[in-house]
């Protein structure tokens, strides 16, 4: 109860010094609102852009390595001539690691290109066209929101059939059911048999499978050299989930692609392994940074609320100091005192915290494209612990001051 009673009493201390000088106030706690704006606005922009980034390199799958020319990850020092000359997967390769891969769920290989898709009078510009083995699905999420996967004998049998995304099916069947419909690739007809589910759009548009195509790897091969052009065919392995960091799975494919392309102990892989945790690593470093930058920019507007939040303790402490007085005599002890002006100078800080932390909610409202601002819990609780912390390291002294007070001498104080 003596708790409840505190609280009660801050509370009502605090409005009445909210009441009796507004303006003051306010302006007091406008450095802890402008700080506490300033980090958790930091945050929540921090945030929602590494989601969207990252969800935009969903398509490279987890617990995926991938077989490459090139590294995904370089630095200033990348030795792209050196990845340039090394050679391209090959079809036999995929074939070597899905007979041989002990550690792998599942592998599988891919080639892709940019094209046009037609069908009768329309077209789609710019369509990420993919070819794949039947083993693509058992790699990637693949959710469809209509039809289905490529069956083994069409894959087998190079038949041609495709995969489309939402926007290829709406702009080349506009307001019809695709499935069953003719397209063209490259002049040649592909039944469509399924629609990708939609995936909206991203900061990495290309990496949507809205605008996509995919087609058994044999049916790409008829329109396309593999390995020409750019056009370069990657080997993606699986892990389980029991292999942690899958690192039997890299030792295993090291080992069997080292062996397959007949490489010397002495001779460096001629190949890379990029798995999605380096990228995301990069992009959460990269973050790191700029939520670093926020709490600076925040910090110095939050040490200038503390002091506004301090100089109103003070001030609180100097005009209630006959009440302190008569309280001490009536045998309120001095943690009462001391708990009623800290928990006074913690709801204020709140006050200016809650203030921040509901402007940046208003801004998550504004239409940023693609981009979606989202508020969390996290962030939340995070700026109202920075507040009641800035309180409580505001009103330390204030309230030491007032809790120290000898009674006689506070009632006499005029």
């Amino acid at each position: 109860m003596i708790y409840l009673k505190l609280i009660w009493e801050s509370i009502r201390f605090a409005m009445q010094a909210l009441k009796s000088n507004l303006t003051r106030t306010i302006l007091s706690l406008l450095g802890v609102t402008v700080g506490i704006f300033a980090i958790i606005a930091v945050f929540t922009l921090v945030d929602s852009l590494e989601k969207n980034i990252k969800s935009s390199f969903s398509f490279l799958g987890s617990n995926v390595v991938s077989v490459n020319r090139f590294q995904f990850v370089g630095g200033p020092d990348y030795p792209w001539w050196k990845f340039f000359r090394r050679p391209y997967n090959t079809y036999g390769e995929y074939v070597f690691l899905k007979d041989k891969m002990r550690n792998a769920e599942a592998v599988t290989f891919s080639a892709s290109a940019n094209t046009t898709v037609q069908a009768g009078s329309n077209s789609y510009k710019g369509t990420n066209l993919t070819g794949a083995v039947f083993s693509y699905k058992d790699v990637y999420d693949l959710p469809l929101e209509s039809g289905r996967f490529f069956t083994e004998m069409e894959v087998n049998a190079s038949r041609n059939v495709a995969l489309v995304g939402v926007k290829i099916a709406n702009t080349l069947f506009p307001g019809k059911d695709p499935l069953g419909k003719e397209l063209k690739i490259k002049g040649n007809k592909f039944v469509v048999i399924g629609v990708f589910e939609e995936e909206g759009e991203g900061l990495f548009e290309i990496a949507s499978k809205d605008e996509a195509v995919m087609i058994p790897y044999g049916s790409f091969t008829k329109l396309y050299y593999v390995g020409q052009n750019g056009i370069e065919p990657s080997i993606a392995v699986k892990g389980k989930d029991e292999d942690i960091g899958m690192v039997a799975l890299e030792n295993e494919l090291i080992g069997l692609m080292r062996a397959k392309r007949g490489l010397k102990p002495t001779q460096e892989d001629n190949f890379s392994l990029n798995k999605s945790e380096f990228i995301m690593n990069t992009i959460g470093s990269i973050f790191d940074v700029i939520s670093a930058a926020g709490w600076v920019i925040g910090g110095f507007s939050i040490l200038v609320g503390g002091f506004g939040i301090a100089n109103i303790m003070f001030v609180s402490v100097k005009e209630r100091t006959n009440i302190i007085g008569i309280q001490k005599s009536l045998g309120a002890k001095n943690y009462f005192i001391l708990f009623q002006f800290l928990f006074e100078a913690v709801f204020l800080s709140l006050i200016g915290g809650l203030a921040g932390i509901i402007i940046v909610y208003c801004i998550t409202f504004i239409q940023l494209g693609s981009l979606e601002l989202v508020l969390s819990f996290k962030n939340i609780i995070l700026g109202l612990g920075i507040s009641s912390a800035i309180g409580i390291v505001s009103g330390i002294v204030p309230a030491t001051l007032a809790a120290r007070l000898d009674p006689v001498e506070a009632i006499r104080a005029t």
